[in-house]
């Protein structure tokens, strides 16, 4: 957990002899940063000698940092443009290989199908802190790549690179507890994508006590910042609410437990999108707990579906699906969570929408539209159950109108559901999930209005009260995001 010993060690080093050869330590006038940036990189690329190409890609990266939104756009432009692949030169080495298709020639044309500007991010590399500095670039690529498309091929070579430099082999997992270093800690709080972590107390609760776990995976080459992290509950069977997992933390022993569950998975650096680290923590957690706890039988998790409230909206507005006036009429108002008698009566039709939302409804790449859905069920999980009100945050009823659902990882099971998924897009789901998605083809052909009486014991719009003001707690609870997982 003290990578970052080293780091400062070697940074320190590098500023020494920086400052022996006469380079400044990347102070200056920030109107000629971006012109100081492009010639660094140009010397960069041509430079040969190992000492001088840290300490030109530690000056490139500082005055990088130093660039304001403008000119970061305007250097991302000089990345695609200028330090693209060089086209004569795979012209010329396509002809030879044409005329001899040899694994020389061959290799001549992948050296110059490469664009130059990932040769040059291979050298911003070198410098102490470089592959940290690089993953932030492109963070800031992310930000803007949708208003300039043209810059989607400088997003592929991060990627590609990135692919290979977080490679499973450097990735090192590491458990989290209360005596985890302070700044690491923050960090796990700061990160939180699904559930906020209100406060240090809050974060004690999911660490501290017997039945609570968190594991995360590291880098060396960026030290004490996690890349992804994942949160588990040790419970005495498979839980249905968030909320009252949380309240419990502390409530069941090490021995009693029999169920893991994988409640909270964040992503912490957004340079790294797209790059899957998931898959594997899971994997390795599970290895890990079943280690620790051979009395552990299942392995499941607590999850969001972030995609339902809108899909329902856009099915009933522009596909014409009817619901219920009782079920349209709570979805509107949110006034379901403390009437027992309406939840009883929605919950078949909301389930039955929902299993069919996450079992028939495809994204277009074939795959289930719900993106934790694709996620787990593409790592081996199966989708197990529907929990309905599974989490009545703000948040949970705005992206899911309070719906959670427990994705099963079976050790033994979870190669063959792999390739299921991966060959056929085929979803493994329980028979009551199986069920319930049948029950909405049920449902369709039944009249979607009530009678008389039933829509009678609705309130009418003139009596309803307003909503209650909300607590802190719920107004950050609404800002939270979805299972933070790459599509």
């Amino acid at each position: 957990m003290n990578l970052s010993f080293l780091q400062d060690l070697l940074t320190h080093v590098g500023q020494r002899a920086r400052q022996q050869v006469g380079l400044s330590p990347g102070a200056g006038n920030e109107d000629t940063a971006l012109a100081r940036l492009t010639e660094s990189c140009h010397n960069l690329t041509e430079s040969s000698g190992e000492a001088s190409r840290i300490m030109m890609a530690q000056r490139a990266l500082e005055d990088y940092q130093q660039l304001d939104h403008e000119q970061r756009l305007a250097f991302f432009h000089v990345l695609a443009e200028h330090y693209a692949a060089d086209e004569a030169r795979i012209h010329a080495a396509y002809a030879a290989y044409r005329e001899s298709p040899d694994n020389a020639n061959l290799s001549t044309l992948f050296a110059a199908s490469e664009p130059r500007r990932q040769s040059l991010l291979r050298r911003l590399n070198l410098c102490p802190g470089g592959t940290y500095e690089i993953v932030r670039m492109r963070a800031d690529l992310l930000k803007i790549i949708k208003q300039h498309p043209e810059l989607k091929p400088l997003d592929a070579d991060f990627a590609h690179l990135f692919a290979s430099w977080f490679n499973r082999g450097f990735l090192m997992l590491e458990a989290i507890d209360w005596n985890t270093p302070a700044a690491v800690l923050e960090k796990i709080i700061r990160y939180e994508a699904v559930h906020a972590i209100q406060d240090w107390s809050d974060l004690r609760g999911r660490l501290d006590p017997e039945d609570r776990r968190c594991y995360a995976f590291f880098h060396p080459a960026i030290g004490d910042e996690p890349l992804i992290f994942v949160e588990v509950a040790l419970c005495k069977g498979v839980p249905n609410n968030i909320q009252h997992l949380l309240a419990n933390s502390g409530q069941t022993t090490e021995r009693e437990a029999d169920t893991a569950v994988f409640y909270s998975i964040s992503n912490c650096q957004k340079g790294l999108k797209g790059i899957s680290f998931g898959n594997f923590l899971i994997k390795q957690v599970v290895q890990e707990l079943q280690r620790e706890l051979p009395n552990l039988s299942r392995f499941v998790t607590l999850s969001p579906v972030p995609g339902f409230s809108q899909w329902l909206e856009r099915a009933r507005d522009e596909e014409g699906l009817e619901v219920s006036d009782l079920l349209a009429h709570h979805l509107q108002h949110d006034d379901w969570m403390n009437d027992e008698e309406a939840q009883q009566k929605m919950a078949p039709e909301l389930r039955a929408l929902a299993a069919h939302y996450l079992v028939n409804v495809k994204h277009r790449s074939g795959q289930p539209m719900d993106p934790v859905a694709r996620f787990h069920l593409g790592n081996g999980a199966s989708l197990h159950r529907l929990n309905w009100p599974g989490d009545t945050s703000p948040n949970g009823r705005q992206q899911a109108h309070g719906l959670m659902v427990n994705y099963l990882y079976e050790p033994h099971r979870i190669e063959q559901n792999h390739e299921a998924f991966s060959r056929n897009d085929s979803v493994v789901c329980s028979s009551e999930v199986k069920k319930e998605s049948k029950a909405n083809k049920e449902l369709a052909k039944v009249p979607r209005r009530e009678t008389k009486k039933e829509t009678d014991s609705l309130p009418s719009k003139a009596a309803e009260q307003p909503p209650a003001p909300k607590s802190a707690a719920d107004a950050n609870d609404s800002k939270q995001a979805p299972e933070s997982l790459e599509e």
